[in-house]
Protein backbone atom coordinates (compact mmCIF):
# COMPACT_ATOMS: atom_id res chain seq x y z
CA UNK A 1 0.00 0.00 0.00
CA UNK A 2 2.84 2.35 0.69
CA UNK A 3 4.63 1.72 -1.84
CA UNK A 4 1.53 2.01 -4.37
CA UNK A 5 1.34 5.71 -2.53
CA UNK A 6 4.98 6.31 -3.22
CA UNK A 7 4.36 5.49 -6.82
CA UNK A 8 1.35 7.61 -7.45
CA UNK A 9 -0.58 4.74 -8.35
CA UNK A 10 -3.09 5.49 -5.62
CA UNK A 11 -4.26 8.67 -5.77
CA UNK A 12 -7.46 10.80 -6.10
CA UNK A 13 -9.28 9.98 -9.87
CA UNK A 14 -12.25 11.49 -11.23
CA UNK A 15 -14.68 9.12 -13.13
CA UNK A 16 -18.72 10.19 -14.34
CA UNK A 17 -18.42 13.49 -12.79
CA UNK A 18 -17.12 12.23 -9.22
CA UNK A 19 -14.09 12.25 -7.78
CA UNK A 20 -12.35 8.93 -5.85
CA UNK A 21 -10.55 9.93 -3.59
CA UNK A 22 -6.87 7.52 -2.80
CA UNK A 23 -7.98 4.63 -5.39
CA UNK A 24 -6.37 3.16 -7.92
CA UNK A 25 -7.17 1.31 -11.22
CA UNK A 26 -6.78 -2.55 -11.44
CA UNK A 27 -5.39 -2.69 -14.37
CA UNK A 28 -2.50 -0.47 -13.37
CA UNK A 29 -2.02 -2.10 -10.06
CA UNK A 30 -1.34 -5.69 -12.45
CA UNK A 31 0.44 -4.06 -14.31
CA UNK A 32 2.87 -2.63 -11.70
CA UNK A 33 3.48 -5.89 -9.94
CA UNK A 34 4.13 -7.77 -13.18
CA UNK A 35 6.78 -4.82 -13.33
CA UNK A 36 8.16 -4.69 -9.68
CA UNK A 37 8.57 -8.73 -10.02
CA UNK A 38 5.78 -9.03 -7.39
CA UNK A 39 3.50 -11.26 -9.94
CA UNK A 40 5.13 -13.39 -12.52
CA UNK A 41 1.98 -12.95 -14.65
CA UNK A 42 -1.57 -11.18 -14.91
CA UNK A 43 -3.42 -14.49 -13.58
CA UNK A 44 -1.25 -14.46 -10.83
CA UNK A 45 -1.77 -10.60 -10.37
CA UNK A 46 -5.63 -11.11 -10.30
CA UNK A 47 -5.10 -14.11 -7.46
CA UNK A 48 -3.21 -11.87 -5.31
CA UNK A 49 -5.34 -9.32 -5.13
CA UNK A 50 -8.37 -11.06 -4.64
CA UNK A 51 -6.74 -12.42 -1.48
CA UNK A 52 -6.51 -9.00 -0.41
CA UNK A 53 -10.21 -8.76 -1.18
CA UNK A 54 -11.05 -11.63 0.55
CA UNK A 55 -9.13 -10.82 3.85
CA UNK A 56 -10.86 -7.02 3.52
CA UNK A 57 -7.69 -5.23 2.61
CA UNK A 58 -8.64 -3.71 -0.81
CA UNK A 59 -12.71 -3.28 -1.92
CA UNK A 60 -14.47 -1.44 -4.91
CA UNK A 61 -15.19 1.89 -4.39
CA UNK A 62 -18.47 1.26 -4.64
CA UNK A 63 -18.80 -2.16 -3.34
CA UNK A 64 -20.38 -3.14 -6.96
CA UNK A 65 -17.75 -5.99 -7.47
CA UNK A 66 -16.94 -8.66 -5.32
CA UNK A 67 -14.10 -10.19 -7.08
CA UNK A 68 -10.86 -8.31 -8.38
CA UNK A 69 -11.59 -7.30 -12.12
CA UNK A 70 -8.39 -6.95 -14.26
CA UNK A 71 -10.15 -4.13 -15.82
CA UNK A 72 -9.97 -0.28 -15.68
CA UNK A 73 -11.87 -0.01 -12.28
CA UNK A 74 -11.21 1.59 -9.36
CA UNK A 75 -10.32 -0.58 -5.81
CA UNK A 76 -9.12 1.18 -3.01
CA UNK A 77 -7.07 0.04 0.13
CA UNK A 78 -9.63 -0.22 3.57
CA UNK A 79 -6.92 1.64 5.16
CA UNK A 80 -7.21 4.55 3.33
CA UNK A 81 -10.97 5.15 3.68
CA UNK A 82 -11.36 3.84 7.65
CA UNK A 83 -13.08 0.74 6.60
CA UNK A 84 -10.53 -1.33 7.31
CA UNK A 85 -11.64 -3.92 10.33
CA UNK A 86 -9.61 -3.40 13.24
CA UNK A 87 -11.03 -6.26 15.22
CA UNK A 88 -9.39 -8.21 18.38
CA UNK A 89 -6.94 -10.18 16.18
CA UNK A 90 -5.67 -7.51 14.29
CA UNK A 91 -5.15 -5.16 17.04
CA UNK A 92 -2.79 -7.96 18.82
CA UNK A 93 -1.09 -8.63 15.23
CA UNK A 94 -0.49 -4.93 15.09
CA UNK A 95 0.46 -4.63 18.64
CA UNK A 96 2.53 -7.95 18.50
CA UNK A 97 4.44 -6.12 15.66
CA UNK A 98 5.00 -2.48 17.81
CA UNK A 99 6.71 -4.49 20.31
CA UNK A 100 8.79 -6.46 18.06
CA UNK A 101 10.16 -3.50 16.03
CA UNK A 102 10.39 -1.91 19.73
CA UNK A 103 12.72 -4.98 21.06
CA UNK A 104 15.00 -5.25 17.90
CA UNK A 105 15.72 -1.55 17.70
CA UNK A 106 17.30 -0.86 21.07
CA UNK A 107 20.83 -2.18 22.25
CA UNK A 108 21.14 -4.76 24.54
CA UNK A 109 17.63 -6.35 23.83
CA UNK A 110 16.17 -9.52 25.50
CA UNK A 111 15.43 -10.94 22.40
CA UNK A 112 18.60 -13.08 21.69
CA UNK A 113 19.48 -16.50 19.86
CA UNK A 114 19.51 -19.20 22.35
CA UNK A 115 19.89 -22.51 23.22
CA UNK A 116 17.61 -25.18 25.30
CA UNK A 117 18.27 -29.17 24.88
CA UNK A 118 21.26 -28.47 22.50
CA UNK A 119 19.00 -26.79 19.85
CA UNK A 120 19.29 -23.08 18.73
CA UNK A 121 16.22 -20.73 18.80
CA UNK A 122 15.80 -17.15 16.88
CA UNK A 123 14.34 -14.34 18.25
CA UNK A 124 14.24 -15.58 22.17
CA UNK A 125 13.43 -14.00 25.67
CA UNK A 126 12.52 -15.76 29.00
CA UNK A 127 8.54 -14.83 30.43
CA UNK A 128 10.00 -13.03 33.55
CA UNK A 129 12.43 -10.57 31.05
CA UNK A 130 9.33 -9.72 28.88
CA UNK A 131 7.09 -9.17 31.64
CA UNK A 132 10.07 -6.88 33.28
CA UNK A 133 10.45 -4.74 30.09
CA UNK A 134 6.70 -4.74 29.67
CA UNK A 135 6.27 -2.86 32.79
CA UNK A 136 9.41 -1.43 32.66
CA UNK A 137 8.31 0.52 28.87
CA UNK A 138 5.17 1.22 29.81
CA UNK A 139 3.58 -1.22 27.56
CA UNK A 140 2.16 -2.56 30.72
CA UNK A 141 0.85 -1.19 34.30
CA UNK A 142 1.72 -4.00 36.02
CA UNK A 143 3.11 -7.77 35.81
CA UNK A 144 -0.43 -9.07 35.65
CA UNK A 145 -1.50 -7.20 32.72
CA UNK A 146 1.85 -7.88 31.09
CA UNK A 147 1.10 -11.44 31.40
CA UNK A 148 -2.33 -11.61 29.88
CA UNK A 149 -0.55 -9.63 26.91
CA UNK A 150 2.07 -12.37 26.62
CA UNK A 151 -0.69 -14.63 26.65
CA UNK A 152 -2.77 -13.16 24.00
CA UNK A 153 0.38 -12.98 21.96
CA UNK A 154 0.86 -16.22 22.44
CA UNK A 155 -2.62 -17.68 21.15
CA UNK A 156 -2.26 -15.48 18.55
CA UNK A 157 0.19 -16.89 16.89
CA UNK A 158 2.71 -14.44 17.47
CA UNK A 159 5.32 -15.69 19.91
CA UNK A 160 5.22 -19.19 21.37
CA UNK A 161 7.07 -21.36 23.83
CA UNK A 162 9.97 -22.93 21.93
CA UNK A 163 9.21 -26.28 22.44
CA UNK A 164 5.41 -25.56 22.31
CA UNK A 165 4.78 -27.09 25.88
CA UNK A 166 3.73 -24.07 27.82
CA UNK A 167 1.81 -20.88 27.96
CA UNK A 168 3.23 -17.97 28.77
CA UNK A 169 4.05 -17.71 32.77
CA UNK A 170 6.04 -14.85 34.14
CA UNK A 171 8.68 -17.43 34.52
CA UNK A 172 12.28 -18.12 33.12
CA UNK A 173 10.28 -20.45 30.83
CA UNK A 174 12.04 -19.45 27.17
CA UNK A 175 9.84 -18.52 24.50
CA UNK A 176 10.55 -17.25 20.62
CA UNK A 177 8.45 -14.48 18.63
CA UNK A 178 7.59 -17.13 15.91
CA UNK A 179 6.82 -14.24 13.25
CA UNK A 180 9.85 -12.45 12.25
CA UNK A 181 8.41 -9.40 11.70
CA UNK A 182 11.38 -7.74 9.85
CA UNK A 183 11.37 -10.18 7.02
CA UNK A 184 10.68 -8.24 4.09
CA UNK A 185 7.80 -10.49 2.88
CA UNK A 186 6.74 -10.73 -1.47
CA UNK A 187 3.19 -10.86 -2.03
CA UNK A 188 3.41 -14.10 -3.50
CA UNK A 189 3.71 -15.94 -0.42
CA UNK A 190 -0.10 -15.21 0.15
CA UNK A 191 -0.57 -18.26 -2.21
CA UNK A 192 1.45 -20.54 -0.46
CA UNK A 193 -1.23 -21.11 2.42
CA UNK A 194 -2.89 -23.31 -0.06
CA UNK A 195 -0.72 -24.68 -1.36
CA UNK A 196 -1.41 -28.38 0.49
CA UNK A 197 -4.87 -28.32 -1.35
CA UNK A 198 -2.76 -30.34 -4.08
CA UNK A 199 -4.11 -33.52 -1.75
CA UNK A 200 -6.04 -35.87 -3.75
CA UNK A 201 -9.90 -34.74 -3.57
CA UNK A 202 -11.35 -37.57 -4.78
CA UNK A 203 -13.66 -39.29 -2.89
CA UNK A 204 -10.78 -42.51 -1.91
CA UNK A 205 -8.73 -39.32 -0.51
CA UNK A 206 -8.45 -40.60 3.68
CA UNK A 207 -9.37 -37.04 4.49
CA UNK A 208 -11.97 -36.19 1.99
CA UNK A 209 -14.34 -33.01 3.27
CA UNK A 210 -15.59 -31.93 0.21
CA UNK A 211 -19.32 -32.02 -1.42
CA UNK A 212 -20.32 -34.90 -3.55
CA UNK A 213 -22.00 -32.38 -6.29
CA UNK A 214 -21.10 -29.09 -6.25
CA UNK A 215 -24.08 -28.14 -7.44
CA UNK A 216 -26.22 -25.58 -4.93
CA UNK A 217 -29.56 -28.37 -4.92
CA UNK A 218 -26.90 -30.78 -2.88
CA UNK A 219 -25.47 -29.55 -0.07
CA UNK A 220 -23.81 -33.11 0.98
CA UNK A 221 -20.20 -34.41 1.77
CA UNK A 222 -18.20 -37.22 1.93
CA UNK A 223 -15.83 -37.63 5.64
CA UNK A 224 -13.72 -40.74 4.37
CA UNK A 225 -11.83 -41.58 7.34
CA UNK A 226 -8.70 -44.17 7.77
CA UNK A 227 -10.51 -47.13 7.67
CA UNK A 228 -12.06 -46.16 4.75
CA UNK A 229 -15.29 -46.37 6.01
CA UNK A 230 -17.52 -43.07 4.13
CA UNK A 231 -19.71 -40.86 6.04
CA UNK A 232 -22.65 -38.61 4.36
CA UNK A 233 -23.63 -36.17 5.76
CA UNK A 234 -26.46 -33.62 5.30
CA UNK A 235 -25.50 -29.90 5.42
CA UNK A 236 -27.71 -26.47 5.22
CA UNK A 237 -25.53 -24.40 3.73
CA UNK A 238 -21.40 -24.76 3.42
CA UNK A 239 -21.33 -28.60 3.99
CA UNK A 240 -17.63 -29.27 5.15
CA UNK A 241 -18.66 -27.53 9.00
CA UNK A 242 -22.00 -29.85 9.44
CA UNK A 243 -21.06 -31.76 12.27
CA UNK A 244 -21.50 -35.31 13.09
CA UNK A 245 -23.94 -36.18 15.30
CA UNK A 246 -23.76 -38.78 18.40
CA UNK A 247 -27.76 -40.11 18.36
CA UNK A 248 -28.56 -42.81 16.13
CA UNK A 249 -28.66 -43.01 12.34
CA UNK A 250 -27.95 -39.36 11.77
CA UNK A 251 -25.51 -39.89 8.54
CA UNK A 252 -28.39 -41.32 6.26
CA UNK A 253 -31.24 -38.90 5.01
CA UNK A 254 -32.43 -36.52 2.77
CA UNK A 255 -29.40 -38.09 0.24
CA UNK A 256 -31.18 -41.30 -1.32
CA UNK A 257 -30.79 -39.69 -4.99
CA UNK A 258 -26.60 -39.82 -4.91
CA UNK A 259 -25.30 -43.17 -6.75
CA UNK A 260 -22.48 -44.14 -5.09
CA UNK A 261 -20.58 -47.56 -4.26
CA UNK A 262 -22.05 -49.78 -0.95
CA UNK A 263 -21.48 -47.44 2.04
CA UNK A 264 -20.22 -48.74 5.02
CA UNK A 265 -21.70 -48.41 8.22
CA UNK A 266 -20.41 -45.29 9.97
CA UNK A 267 -18.38 -45.43 13.01
CA UNK A 268 -19.07 -42.87 15.27
CA UNK A 269 -16.72 -42.86 17.79
CA UNK A 270 -15.09 -39.80 19.12
CA UNK A 271 -11.59 -38.66 18.36
CA UNK A 272 -11.29 -37.77 21.94
CA UNK A 273 -9.46 -40.20 24.31
CA UNK A 274 -11.54 -39.00 26.93
CA UNK A 275 -14.44 -37.33 27.99
CA UNK A 276 -13.46 -33.60 29.07
CA UNK A 277 -15.67 -31.26 30.85
CA UNK A 278 -15.89 -27.66 30.99
CA UNK A 279 -14.84 -26.87 34.69
CA UNK A 280 -11.51 -29.22 33.59
CA UNK A 281 -10.79 -26.55 30.39
CA UNK A 282 -11.41 -23.68 32.48
CA UNK A 283 -9.75 -24.96 36.10
CA UNK A 284 -6.75 -22.96 37.06
CA UNK A 285 -3.44 -24.35 35.70
CA UNK A 286 -5.26 -26.38 33.26
CA UNK A 287 -2.94 -28.01 30.52
CA UNK A 288 -4.96 -26.56 27.76
CA UNK A 289 -3.91 -23.47 25.58
CA UNK A 290 -5.73 -20.94 23.90
CA UNK A 291 -5.67 -20.10 20.11
CA UNK A 292 -7.24 -17.63 18.18
CA UNK A 293 -8.27 -18.95 14.15
CA UNK A 294 -9.41 -16.85 11.65
CA UNK A 295 -11.09 -18.92 8.69
CA UNK A 296 -11.77 -17.54 5.23
CA UNK A 297 -14.26 -20.34 3.78
CA UNK A 298 -14.00 -21.29 0.26
CA UNK A 299 -16.57 -22.06 -2.33
CA UNK A 300 -16.97 -25.86 -0.51
CA UNK A 301 -16.83 -24.82 3.07
CA UNK A 302 -14.47 -24.15 5.50
CA UNK A 303 -13.40 -27.73 5.73
CA UNK A 304 -13.72 -29.31 9.38
CA UNK A 305 -16.21 -31.22 11.53
CA UNK A 306 -17.54 -30.28 15.10
CA UNK A 307 -18.90 -32.73 17.35
CA UNK A 308 -20.41 -33.30 21.27
CA UNK A 309 -21.25 -30.46 23.31
CA UNK A 310 -20.48 -28.72 26.35
CA UNK A 311 -17.82 -28.66 25.29
CA UNK A 312 -18.22 -29.22 21.51
CA UNK A 313 -14.94 -30.32 20.06
CA UNK A 314 -12.94 -30.37 16.30
CA UNK A 315 -13.99 -34.27 15.10
CA UNK A 316 -12.13 -33.91 11.79
CA UNK A 317 -10.25 -31.50 9.52
CA UNK A 318 -10.04 -31.46 5.71
CA UNK A 319 -5.75 -31.08 5.36
CA UNK A 320 -6.47 -29.20 2.52
CA UNK A 321 -9.10 -26.92 3.56
CA UNK A 322 -8.87 -23.60 5.12
CA UNK A 323 -9.17 -24.56 8.73
CA UNK A 324 -6.23 -26.68 8.32
CA UNK A 325 -4.23 -23.71 6.68
CA UNK A 326 -5.47 -21.46 9.35
CA UNK A 327 -4.13 -24.22 12.15
CA UNK A 328 -7.32 -26.47 13.49
CA UNK A 329 -6.22 -29.51 14.36
CA UNK A 330 -8.58 -32.42 15.43
CA UNK A 331 -9.45 -32.79 19.33
CA UNK A 332 -9.38 -28.75 19.84
CA UNK A 333 -12.77 -27.75 21.95
CA UNK A 334 -14.26 -25.08 20.33
CA UNK A 335 -14.70 -21.86 22.62
CA UNK A 336 -16.15 -19.22 20.96
CA UNK A 337 -17.64 -18.32 17.79
CA UNK A 338 -17.34 -14.97 16.25
CA UNK A 339 -17.02 -13.68 19.33
CA UNK A 340 -19.60 -15.49 21.19
CA UNK A 341 -18.73 -17.61 23.76
CA UNK A 342 -19.79 -21.47 22.72
CA UNK A 343 -18.16 -24.04 25.72
CA UNK A 344 -22.01 -24.17 26.98
CA UNK A 345 -23.31 -25.04 23.47
CA UNK A 346 -24.44 -28.31 21.83
CA UNK A 347 -22.76 -29.04 18.09
CA UNK A 348 -26.27 -28.13 16.09
CA UNK A 349 -26.45 -24.50 18.08
CA UNK A 350 -22.74 -23.98 17.21
CA UNK A 351 -23.23 -25.35 13.29
CA UNK A 352 -26.28 -23.07 12.70
CA UNK A 353 -23.86 -20.33 14.14
CA UNK A 354 -21.36 -20.87 11.82
CA UNK A 355 -23.32 -21.59 8.80
CA UNK A 356 -25.36 -18.11 8.99
CA UNK A 357 -22.19 -16.06 9.96
CA UNK A 358 -19.92 -14.42 7.59
CA UNK A 359 -17.56 -16.68 5.49
CA UNK A 360 -14.87 -15.69 7.01
CA UNK A 361 -14.92 -17.36 10.90
CA UNK A 362 -12.99 -16.23 14.26
CA UNK A 363 -12.55 -19.14 16.04
CA UNK A 364 -11.19 -19.61 19.77
CA UNK A 365 -10.21 -23.07 20.38
CA UNK A 366 -8.55 -24.85 23.04
CA UNK A 367 -5.85 -27.37 23.19
CA UNK A 368 -4.42 -29.75 24.95
CA UNK A 369 -0.81 -29.12 25.68
CA UNK A 370 1.23 -31.86 25.12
Amino acid sequence: RLRLHDGKLVKDRRYHLRTYPNCFVAKELTDWLIDHKEAPDRETGIRLMQKLMDHYIIHHVCDEHSDYKDAKLLYRFRKDDGTFPLSKDVKVFMRGQSLYEKLVSVEESILKVREENSVKYQRTFLGCEMIDWLVQEGEAENRKEAVELGRALLEHGIIQHVSNRHHFFDSDILYQFWINFRRRRRLTELLNENSSRTLSESPDSPFCLRKLNPDPGNTSFLSVQTNKEIKIVSAVRRSSITSLAGNSNPYFGATPMLVFPPVAECNPKSVLKRPVTNEELLSPGAPYIKKTLTIVGDAVGWGFVVRGGRPCHIQAVDPGGPAAAAGMKVCQFVFSVNGMYVLHLDYQTISSLIMTGPRTLVMEVMEAIE
